[in-house]
């Protein structure tokens, strides 16, 4: 695509995943309210929905139909709002910006933030098993397993786990890949890998080449997060800028340098599109998705 037709493709897909979560999340109006509240603002309303237009992406790769894709973008939107809502509490990272706004425990206090990111779990899994993405029933059972794996101590929880615990330490590439393939990477591989399932073309070679897609680009997208975070200002990032660095956490820019961090993301960029060849032009919106991964400024 050309540069106006990617942007006006993710313009769109944004905005329709946008409108899908808006009208299933609860509304303010029913009881609890305020915890209704906190859930929407934790998931409406901003973000890069990088996670979502990556389904729609690999679902267009297999043939995957509109509505199906909602469901499975919507959902791994949902986990990874969660993961926001709970990384920013104190207990956690204690940050208090998150999209250019105050965090959720900022604004709604901390044990209601717990319990919204505690309820975007439960309705990501209960969408995804309530409503119908796949053909075959195993395979819509497989996707729920895969997006449990993504979240879970193998995935998002083990990689904040891991995170936590490198404060102040030093590590190696091979462990700085490993906490990331699991905090930043298993959700991105989930949203690419759940995207094209839905669709009739999801045979062996192609998912083969999908993974290797999501897991190059999955890094990559951390390694550009970890060299915004030494190079851009709060006000662009929408959240603090720096902070990494500041709380003593191991980053590819701390470990490689800055210069080395970029030519990192531009190897695994040139790793992801390789992976995709196989797949001709019905890749290219995850051609366009992982050139923005690298080039994005926030």
């Amino acid at each position: 695509m050309s540069r106006p037709e990617f942007e006006g493709w993710m313009h769109a897909h944004s905005a329709r995943i946008e409108r899908w979560l808006a009208e299933r999340l609860p509304g303010v109006d029913a009881i609890p309210g305020r915890l209704h509240e906190a859930m929407r603002y934790a998931a409406l309303g901003g973000g890069k929905r990088m996670r979502p237009l990556l389904a729609y992406a690999a679902g267009a790769v297999t043939g995957a139909g509109s509505d199906a894709l909602d469901v499975v973008a919507g959902a791994v939107e949902l986990i990874h709002a969660y993961s926001l809502v709970h990384d920013d509490l104190p207990c956690m990272d204690d940050d208090v910006l998150r999209r250019g706004r105050p965090t959720c425990h900022v604004e709604f206090g901390e044990a209601t933030a717990l319990l919204a990111g505690d309820a975007l779990q439960s309705v990501a899994f209960e969408l995804l098993a309530r409503q119908r993405v796949c053909a075959d029933p195993q395979q819509q059972l497989e996707l729920l397993a895969l997006l449990a794996e993504a979240s879970g101590a193998n995935g998002m929880a083990g990689g904040q786990a891991f995170d936590l615990a490198s404060v102040q330490a030093e590590l190696s590439l091979p462990e700085l890949e490993s906490m990331h393939q699991r905090k930043t990477g298993a959700l991105i591989r989930a949203a690419v890998l759940m995207g094209a399932a839905c669709g009739s073309g999801h045979d062996a070679p192609t998912r083969a080449a999908l993974d290797h897609f999501a897991k190059a680009a999955g890094l990559a997208f951390q390694v550009i997060d970890d060299v915004l975070d030494s190079e851009a200002d709060t006000a662009t990032l929408g959240k603090t800028a720096g902070k990494d660095a500041a709380d003593g956490k191991p980053t590819y820019v701390s470990l490689l340098g800055l210069r080395e961090a970029r030519a990192m993301a531009a190897e695994l960029h040139g790793r992801a599109v390789a992976a995709l060849a196989p797949l001709g032009e019905r890749a290219q919106a995850l051609r366009d998705l992982a050139s923005f991964i690298v080039e994005r400024r926030h």
